[in-house]
């Protein structure tokens, strides 16, 4: 019998099984808290940053990422905050300001409340989610790719610059790529990036068409409702 945590998040009193993260819990009970690198049987490594909460202690707060952060008994988080929900649109808008050529990430862009952002659009093809690595490790234990370098130089590829003998080109690591969800309209031209940001007035409605670019499967934990 799993022992039972019980904690507070946004008000609702919710209880789960010790050992989960409070990403998880949230989950768990349909309390929306933006992801892109979480993916459920995977280790989390918190490198996107968009699920930040507040955990509050002792009448302070610290802002941490919920998905490598466990729960504990009596522990109050604070998910939609003020002070998150700006936080978390500041990172968003970085992530579609060096992406957005990706589907995925307009998508959360929108979702986070970006409508405009400020700075010029590069064209990067990684994000450093760690998706495409976790899942070649852990899942599939075949360690094919991974990080190397560091700071503006990380980035992710084969070692030794070849593809190994464990690669068996299963492609999971570009099914799971948010780079690989292209745009509404398609891949966009070198130089031509825009922000999107068609789906903004679709997330006014209180139901999504299949196809909209609001359905986005990497953006599937936005769907949830809260139910306390």
């Amino acid at each position: 019998m799993h022992h039972k945590v019980n904690l507070t998040i946004d008000g609702a009193s919710i209880s789960v099984a010790k050992g989960t993260s409070v990403l998880e819990a949230a989950l768990q009970y349909a309390i929306c808290i933006p992801h892109l690198c979480h993916m459920p049987t995977l280790t989390d490594i918190g490198a996107c940053r968009l699920c930040i909460v507040e955990n509050v202690q002792n009448g302070k707060s610290k802002i941490t990422a919920s998905c490598t952060l466990l729960v504990q008994e009596g522990m109050v988080i604070r998910a939609n905050s003020e002070q998150v929900r700006n936080l978390r649109r500041n990172i968003a808008e970085l992530l579609v300001t060096q992406a957005p050529n990706s589907r995925a990430i307009q998508d959360i862009a929108v979702r986070c409340g970006v409508t405009k952002p400020r700075f010029s659009l590069r064209r990067d093809d990684c994000v450093l989610c760690g998706r495409c690595v976790r899942v070649c490790n852990e899942l599939y234990q075949a360690h094919a790719i991974g990080f190397v370098g560091r700071g503006k130089n990380r980035r992710v590829k084969y070692p030794l610059e070849e593809k190994p003998e464990s690669c068996v080109m299963c492609r999971a690591c570009v099914t799971l790529c948010p780079m690989a969800v292209t745009p509404c309209d398609g891949p966009m031209d070198a130089g031509e990036e825009y922000f999107c940001g068609k789906c903004e007035s679709i997330t006014l409605t209180p139901q999504y068409s299949v196809g909209d670019c609001i359905r986005c499967d990497l953006g599937e934990g936005f769907h949830c409702s809260r139910q306390t």
